[in-house]
This record gives structure tokens, C-alpha cells and sequence, in this order.
């Protein structure tokens, strides 16, 4: 569950519950329902404060919510204020502002090196645990198989498309980047046919365009290879193998490490199964 989801879920149980709250709940409620981007940067004594709350208070409120302490909660706040900070810079002050003394931030080039190998290393024995031995060979073999290949990646997806649709081009395979130069994301894929395969890589956010490039893939009969962050991706409902690949991600800093790692394996075992036959 993403971040903007899991903050949009507590909200709405907070709304639902609010009647059976007490008085004193209730005025935490209140604020936190008013003053989400808050929660992030405040204390637990300015946001006490600010609700007119003893700080006690707002530990009864996240433990009713299921929490075991007011700052888990304002982890998804957090997190979620990270996730909508699309300037880098911003994302990097954010995270100095809410770091805690359980969650120092990295200031050294050396230690954020650190950091990223550490959590990339764990996502990317996740991504080799958790990848199904069979959709990798089913993904090969269609890719064998197709006529020509597309592929959609935009946004930050854009790099591990790019990759991809160069690799396939080296091993000789008609692959086209959907880049949407000049606005034609649809003219790119208009001659999509059912002998065709196509990849398309979004995670959430789901890029809409490529929404809504997978659907006209499946509409032309196309098949398809999702490479996306959920089994309820949007693009995950149109594809015949659909990888399911869990990013590093420091406080709304995602890698692409996972994501790249499957591009190449996809495009190696291609290569070896040309080899073979």
C-alpha cells in the first residue's frame, strides 16, 4: 500500500470514528484532520500544544488507531508530505526537518552511500526471492516470440525503459521507446498488433499516459509485461506477466536499482535463449 493511500485510509477512519470519540480525542482528531502537512514537522509537544491536548493525549489517539506511539503516526505523514515533495532539494531539507533522534540523517556523502548500498542490497535479494522462476521464462519466451516490442516508461520510469529498449535493440529485436515525443504517445503505439509484445514499467504514482497505453495494447490484442510496485497496479489488470518489484526507498528517495537489475536479466536471458537456439 503506497504512502498517499495508507494516509487517505486514516483520515477516513478518523472521520468515521469521530462521533465515539471523546472530547479530548476528539480535538486531536480535529487537528490533525486540519493540519496534515503539521504532523510532519511539529513535536509531540507543539502538536499537544497546538490541540489544547496534554501530550499523553495524543498517544491515547494513535494507540486507538492502532499505533503503538503518536510518532508511528507521523510516519505516514511524513512519508507521505516526503512523496509529494518532487523538487529534490525540498525532499532533502524535509528530511532534515522531521528526522528524529531513532532517525538521523545521513550528512556525509560516505554515509548516504552507505545507506542506499544497504537498503538496494535488501531490495534486491527481495526482487530474487520473490520473482516467480516461471513469469521469467514465460516474459523471455514472449519476448522471442514478438514481431515488435514497445515500451513505456515515463517519468522516473523513463531511465530503466530507455535501458531496456536499448538492450533489445543490441540483440537485434525490433523495440520502440514510447517516449511521446510531441504529445503522440498514442500515434507511437497506434500500430500495436496481437503478434506484438509490450512492456510497460509505472509505479505509483501511475503515470495516466501509461494507463492508458497498456489499455489500448490490450484493446489491439496485444500482450503484455508489467514491471510495476503492486498486484493492484492499474497495469497489473492488463498483463500476462506482471512483476511485482519492491524499490529501495530512503525517506522519499526511491532507487531504481531493483528495476534495472530485472531489465538486464530480461534482456540477458534473451540473449542466452538466442544462443541456445
Amino acid at each position: 500500500m503506497n504512502n498517499s493511500t495508507q494516509l487517505s485510509m486514516l483520515q477516513d477512519e478518523i472521520r468515521r470514528r469521530y462521533d465515539t470519540l471523546s472530547k479530548r480525542l476528539k480535538q486531536v482528531a480535529r487537528y490533525i484532520l486540519d493540519n496534515s502537512n503539521n504532523i510532519a514537522f511539529d513535536t509531540v509537544a507543539s502538536i499537544a500544544a497546538q490541540a489544547n491536548v496534554p501530550p499523553s493525549t495524543l498517544i491515547r489517539f494513535a494507540n486507538a488507531f492502532g499505533f503503538n506511539g503518536f510518532n508511528e503516526m507521523k510516519q505516514i505523514f511524513r512519508q507521505h508530505l516526503m512523496k509529494e515533495t518532487v523538487n529534490y532539494t525540498e525532499r532533502a531539507r524535509l528530511f532534515r526537518q522531521t528526522a528524529t533522534n531513532d532517525n538521523v540523517v545521513p550528512e556525509k556523502p560516505a554515509e548516504i552511500l552507505n545507506v542506499f548500498t544497504m537498503v538496494n542490497s535488501q531490495a534486491l535479494q527481495q526482487l530474487a526471492m520473490q520473482t516467480n522462476p516461471e513469469q521469467l521464462e514465460k516474459a523471455v519466451e514472449m519476448l522471442n516470440k514478438a514481431d515488435n516490442i514497445y515500451v513505456i516508461g515515463l517519468r522516473r520510469s523513463f531511465s530503466v525503459a530507455s535501458y531496456l529498449t536499448y538492450a533489445l535493440l543490441h540483440l537485434e529485436r525490433r523495440a520502440f521507446l514510447i517516449d511521446g515525443l510531441g504529445g503522440m504517445f498514442t500515434e507511437q503505439l497506434s500500430m500495436v498488433k496481437p503478434n506484438d509484445v509490450v512492456i510497460a514499467i509505472s509505479y505509483s504514482p501511475y503515470a495516466q499516459e501509461a494507463i492508458d497505453l497498456v489499455a489500448l495494447g490490450a484493446k489491439q490484442g496485444a500482450q503484455q509485461i508489467a514491471i510495476t510496485d503492486s498486484q493492484v497496479s492499474p497495469l497489473a489488470a492488463f498483463s500476462d506477466v506482471c512483476f511485482v518489484v519492491r524499490e529501495a526507498q530512503v525517506d522519499g528517495f526511491r532507487s531504481q536499482v531493483a528495476s534495472m537489475c530485472l531489465a538486464q536479466t530480461l534482456a540477458v536471458s534473451l540473449a542466452l535463449y538466442n544462443a541456445k537456439n
